[in-house]
């Protein structure tokens, strides 16, 4: 099954994510954060996995840490869920337009933790999220599911679309490279036998 459960804690929050990564797309998320439930939302609907998200974390100061820890936790959740990697795609990519804003992203499940960001933000803020905690969360996923990603927002000046669209395009890269392929029979998908 591939399924995970992890909690993180800290000082600074405490953090619960349930990923299925054969799940239907439904989500159960409360990070305290509106706009960034949202976005993980379209994850989950994208993606196809099943997501639940608690956390708490002090919100009182701004949202950094607990959109970083949501993204460390979910990393490390994926990392679980693919387990040996066995009979996976492995690589993922997804363009995926709203209205004016285009976005594209590639995945790939290298075991070497990479992000490549070019996402330039129109506006700082969307419904009270900083636009610049999109990055620290694909950090944080990237580094603890040791994952290659690339995510380009090609063009937008929505900040709302350009955000949704970055989203909803790693949901839809993810799902690709997270599938299993009927015809590589349970291999690893290296040359080095391992990922």
């Amino acid at each position: 099954m591939r399924k995970a459960h992890v909690t993180r804690e800290t000082s600074e929050t405490r953090v619960e994510v349930e990923l299925d990564l054969d799940g239907s797309g439904v989500s159960s998320l409360a990070s305290g954060i509106g706009f960034f439930d949202h976005m993980l939302d379209q994850i989950a609907r994208h993606g196809l996995v099943d997501l639940t998200v608690q956390a708490r974390g002090d919100l009182h100061i701004d949202g950094h840490h607990t959109v970083e820890d949501v993204g460390i936790t979910f990393g490390q959740a994926l990392a679980r869920a693919l387990g040996d990697k066995k009979g996976v795609r492995r690589y993922g990519h997804a363009y995926v337009p709203l209205d004016e804003a285009l976005s594209r992203v590639v995945v790939d499940f290298s075991g070497r933790p990479q992000l490549v960001w070019n996402v330039p933000f129109t506006r700082a803020a969307v419904g009270g999220f900083d636009t610049e905690l999109a990055h620290e969360f694909f950090q944080g996923l990237v580094n603890h599911a040791a994952i290659t990603l690339h995510v380009d927002n090609l063009r937008g000046d929505n900040a709302h679309h350009q955000c949704e669209t970055v989203f909803k395009a790693f949901a839809r890269a993810l799902r690709a490279a997270a599938e299993i392929d009927p015809r590589a029979a349970g291999a690893i998908p290296s040359t080095k036998g391992a990922l």
